[in-house]
């Protein structure tokens, strides 16, 4: 496992784009500005591209790439076509199962359940009413928050880009699998339920 896994606190920046299919974003160390993670979607084919501009666009696949600056795998996160609600794969570097998320399908603010590689339930990732907080809660202790970020009234007006900071818990011990979940999180709340 990475050693960017155990940090507490990340920003998560979805690259702006006006008529763009793919989804990618730039994951920084807010406290210095550095990026230190990149996440892209990079297969792509062309009936999935043509899709994403229509109302089905929640329902295509997605395989998105997080990797550090310099190319080094840390986790992929996928998911196939989904037609009332979705299942997210988490695989780790070496593309070996972590676990994933399964939509529960009547929920207020969205809601996953997060399986561990046996697809056991780990925690739940729950949304509040606006939808712009998620928590991991397992036992009702709080692992890890999403908060989508204002990013400003013409980003916000005249494009889908996004802007989450992500927070985990010190009671996540480092180099629990449930790390590569939560920063995976991010990107299954954007593209299953922002998107």
């Amino acid at each position: 496992m990475h050693e960017v896994i155990n940090r507490n606190l990340y920003l998560v920046k979805e690259h702006v784009g006006m008529f763009k299919a793919a989804n990618n974003y730039d994951v920084y160390a807010p406290e210095t500005g550095q990026m230190i993670l990149e996440c892209r979607e990079e297969k792509l084919g062309i009936f999935t591209k043509l899709l994403r501009f229509t109302d089905y666009k929640r329902m295509t696949p997605f395989d998105i790439q997080i990797r550090t600056p310099d190319g080094r795998p840390v986790v992929r996160v996928t998911k196939g076509v989904s037609f009332l609600r979705s299942k997210v794969q988490v695989l780790d570097e070496f593309d070996q199962p972590v676990g994933g998320f399964k939509q529960k399908l009547f929920s207020i603010g969205g809601a996953f359940q997060v399986l561990d590689r046996n697809e056991q339930p780990v925690c739940i990732l729950k949304g509040n009413w606006t939808g712009w907080e998620f928590s991991f809660i397992d036992n009702g202790v709080t692992l890890a928050q999403v908060s989508k970020k204002w990013a400003g009234l013409g980003k916000e007006l005249f494009t889908s880009a996004d802007n989450y900071m992500l927070q985990v818990s010190d009671a996540v011990p480092h180099n629990d699998p449930r790390r590569q979940l939560i920063l995976a999180a991010v990107m299954c709340i954007d593209m299953v339920l922002k998107e």
